[in-house]
């Protein structure tokens, strides 16, 4: 009897110690894994993506992120549409006509609450207004950021097909070459990055004209992330996404608090090694006017009106209805309950 019970006082004492230490020790929790492809090479413009990688806000989180840069050969949605990403980069125009044609991607949140898209113009062409374009060349970029230009050329009543009532559509590459050789007009810039271009090229300020998308009324919302629909269906990649975006968004704020160092991250994670410090400098300043006041929360109103933009194309609209289910708040209302 005695060996029995100074067995099971020793079985006791090893039981206890076993779970002191597993409390002591829990385990680890699981990291999901997270695969986010950019809209385009690595620059400022996705800057609170690196910055809360460095700074461990994913990892904070449980997540195990990897971003991939994006580039002229890089369609978003077909990367989101093949497996190779959980979420995307993407402006809305591009994915509504994608989701149109029966890819059912969903934006579960804007980053971006307005618009950097310009055309910017040769003041020495005589361009100071809209109805100006009429006869010229202007340089448009494609790849789905065409979308918007047509919209706004439909609108103005301006065929895009040539001649003296219509335009002349330059499908430009993604460099300012056109305007600064003459070949264009006009081109199409971003606030933050093209526009700045042309100016370290030699151009001043005073010698252009710019017409911010913004100002005229058919603005479309960019770098929103993109998700596809089925995915939101299971419960556990809702929580991975929410737990993304608000660290992501965190990560935003982070950028325009200590905007240096977020370009400091922009160029050690450059591959190419083509990006300058002063012009990435210039894009951050830009950029975080861009996502100032954002939580990561789609504004209803501004996708409505991207929408509308859209659909007002003439006989040749990006979209020809309204979408349903184009955008879910599912994600950022978990983030928020986080």
């Amino acid at each position: 009897m005695k060996k029995i019970l100074i067995g099971l006082a020793a079985a006791i004492i090893i039981v206890g110690g076993y779970f002191i230490w597993k409390k002591a020790n829990p385990p680890a929790p699981e990291v999901a894994k997270v695969t986010l492809q950019l809209k385009w090479v690595t620059q400022a413009q996705f800057a609170g993506y690196y910055v809360a990688q460095k700074q461990g806000f994913y990892k904070d989180a449980g997540l195990d992120v990897t971003i991939k840069a994006g580039g002229p050969d890089i369609n978003p949605q077909q990367v989101l549409a093949g497996g190779g990403a959980d979420v995307v980069i993407d402006w809305m125009p591009s994915a509504l006509a994608t989701r149109e044609k029966g890819s059912k991607v969903v934006n579960i949140a804007q980053p971006f609450k307005r618009s950097g898209m310009m055309l910017t113009c040769r003041k020495e062409t005589g361009i100071v207004q809209p109805a100006d374009f009429k006869g010229k060349t202007l340089g448009v970029w494609f790849f789905g950021n065409e979308y918007p230009f047509l919209s706004w050329m439909s609108q103005l009543g301006l065929p895009t097909t040539g001649g003296l009532d219509g335009v002349t559509v330059l499908k430009q590459g993604f460099n300012v070459d056109p305007i600064l050789q003459k070949q264009a007009e006009c081109i199409s810039t971003m606030t933050y990055n093209e526009y700045y271009q042309i100016i370290e090229a030699g151009m001043k300020a005073e010698d252009l004209v710019v017409f911010k998308y913004e100002d005229q009324g058919v603005s479309t919302l960019e770098d929103g992330l993109y998700v596809l629909e089925d995915k939101l269906k299971d419960p556990a990649f809702v929580t991975t996404m929410a737990k993304f975006v608000k660290a992501s968004m965190k990560g935003w704020d982070d950028a325009r608090a200590n905007p240096a160092d977020a370009v400091k991250l922009v160029l050690e994670n450059d591959a190419s090694g083509s990006q300058t410090e002063g012009h990435q400098t210039t894009m951050i300043e830009e950029i975080n006017k861009l996502t100032e006041g954002s939580d990561g929360s789609l504004d209803v109103a501004a996708a409505e009106r991207t929408v509308d933009t859209l659909m007002k194309g003439g006989s040749d609209p990006v979209i020809t209805k309204k979408p349903e289910g184009a955008w879910s708040s599912v994600v950022t209302d978990a983030a928020k309950a986080m």
